[in-house]
């Protein structure tokens, strides 16, 4: 089996790699039907976040399920199924309180830009749907393995509510279905943070009712001049930047939210300012485990489109031309079809 392998910054390698088996009786194996290139596969790629042996990468998926360990018994071979980037059984104290990526015994899913994954704990980790879908509804499903439920919990953590003001900080793939996010939840008012035309665009389409362009101090005080000095009741930080969560936490009003999702990277905050600010900070890896249901429903009623983010679409075997378009944003996110 080849698959992705990351040997060092900029050098992403299609290259044979062992395909995988059955390792514990709670693993499954499927067959990818899609997968892609997420935002923070960028970090390590950039060299930001460091990396001490060839690395095989992906942890976004979807795909049909091939075999099962003895232990399996809610997934079965031949359905189509979507799962999380951290593995979990979804019966600790921490996945029943809605925090599957905490799992006392999570484990990464991290090599999926290859044909054939093994998925770790597959009861609690896989989502069915209820039959294999049309070709056209896959990359809206293979959002929700990450990008989309990522932007969703961001939603959530920044206690988005009918008839709030949200802002969002971050114009990527998670930024942008943060916006669509937003506007399922009932958002009144999405203002969208983004200098490019081509993502404005899609920020609008999906729900966004008026864009900044400004950042950092002129970016918060163009937040205060459209909220009449007040901020935001919600904030979506997806980006993981010092600047980003300094301009999310200012632009957030007093009493306000912010729901950070960006991978922090350099991030340190004020602890007084902090205090004073009277703002609730929310976030961390998205236990998308607990939207899954949620989201493939409304991908599978056609309620809402979260694959128009995927503005490229390269065969897998194209792995490093994906990674450089993102890199160059060239794309907002790469689809990578076996």
């Amino acid at each position: 089996m080849r698959g992705a392998v990351l040997y060092s910054p900029g050098d992403v390698r299609f290259e044979e790699r062992a395909t995988p088996t059955i390792i514990a009786p709670t693993d499954a194996i499927i067959r990818i039907s899609a997968t892609c290139v997420c935002g923070s596969d960028l970090w390590p790629y950039r060299g930001i976040q460091p990396i001490n042996q060839p690395t095989p990468m992906g942890h976004e998926y979807c795909g049909i399920v091939e075999e099962i360990g003895s232990a399996v018994t809610t997934i079965k071979p031949g359905q189509f199924v979507i799962g999380s980037f951290f593995a979990s059984d979804n019966t600790c104290p921490h996945c029943r309180g809605g925090y599957q990526s905490s799992c006392q015994h999570r484990e990464l899913v991290g090599t999926a830009q290859a044909p054939i994954l093994r998925v770790p704990l597959a009861d609690g980790t896989l989502v069915a749907t209820q039959e294999v879908p049309n070709d056209d509804l896959i990359p809206s499903l293979l959002t929700a393995s990450d990008v989309l439920g990522t932007g969703w919990f961001a939603a959530a953590a920044a206690n988005v509510k009918p008839g709030t003001t949200v802002v969002v900080v971050g114009d990527g793939a998670v930024g942008l279905l943060g916006v669509l996010s937003a506007a399922q939840m009932g958002a009144e008012r999405i203002i969208a943070m983004s200098r490019h035309a081509s993502r404005q665009k899609l920020a609008r389409e999906f729900g966004a009712t008026n864009i900044v362009n400004e950042r950092v101090e002129e970016g918060v005080e163009r937040i205060k001049d459209l909220t009449s000095g007040i901020g935001a009741d919600s904030v979506l930080e997806c980006v993981g930047t010092q600047e980003s969560m300094t301009q999310a936490i200012r632009c957030t009003r007093p009493g306000g939210s912010v729901g950070y999702v960006g991978v922090p990277h350099g991030v340190e905050l004020d602890g007084e300012k902090l205090f004073y600010s009277h703002v609730h900070l929310h976030g961390g890896p998205a236990p998308v485990r607990r939207f899954l249901p949620t989201l493939i429903d409304l991908v599978w009623k056609r309620k809402i489109n979260p694959g128009k983010v995927f503005d490229l679409t390269l065969p897998l075997d194209q792995v490093a031309e994906a990674y450089r378009a993102m890199d160059e944003r060239r794309a907002i996110k790469a689809l990578l079809l076996p």
